[in-house]
């Protein structure tokens, strides 16, 4: 029960966060286009095509039939767009016209580790995400 409580609020927050992430980078593209390394093309359609499957990918996490490969899905992402992530630590990329520290941009590389480990856990969830089953009370759920 632990287990499924932690895993039901782990999907949420990805879920969550995957949505979030992807509706950003339609909202305002230019940032994620400035982190892509020079020699891939069609910057704005690479960020459009990743938020796209941000969105897909935390939606898929909520549905129990499309759970595992959402979660696929998401990793292969994650691998994806390590190489705009190295290129904006490699060339301290300002964002916004914000400089950040070099040991930020460089700290935050292992967090695809995290978030791979975090998509595949949350895809060996096989039960419907219901907050009553992970004993958290739930509007929906009374």
């Amino acid at each position: 029960m632990v287990k499924y409580r932690l895993q039901f609020v782990a999907t949420l927050l990805l879920a969550a966060g995957m949505v979030s992430a992807g509706v950003f980078h339609f909202m305002s593209p230019e940032p994620f286009a400035g982190i892509i390394p020079s020699v891939l093309p069609y910057h704005r359609i690479l960020v459009f095509v990743s938020g796209f499957f941000e969105i897909m990918g935390g939606i898929g996490l909520l549905t129990p039939f499309a759970r595992k490969a959402a979660s696929i899905g998401l990793i292969v992402l994650f691998i994806a767009v390590f190489p705009a992530n190295v290129n904006m630590a490699i060339h301290n990329v300002a964002i916004n016209g914000r400089h950040f520290a070099p040991w930020v941009l460089w700290l935050r590389l292992p967090l695809q580790a995290v978030l791979i480990i975090w998509a595949w856990w949350c895809g060996q969830m096989t039960r419907p995400l219901s907050g009553a089953q992970a004993g958290i009370k739930v509007a929906s759920d009374e």
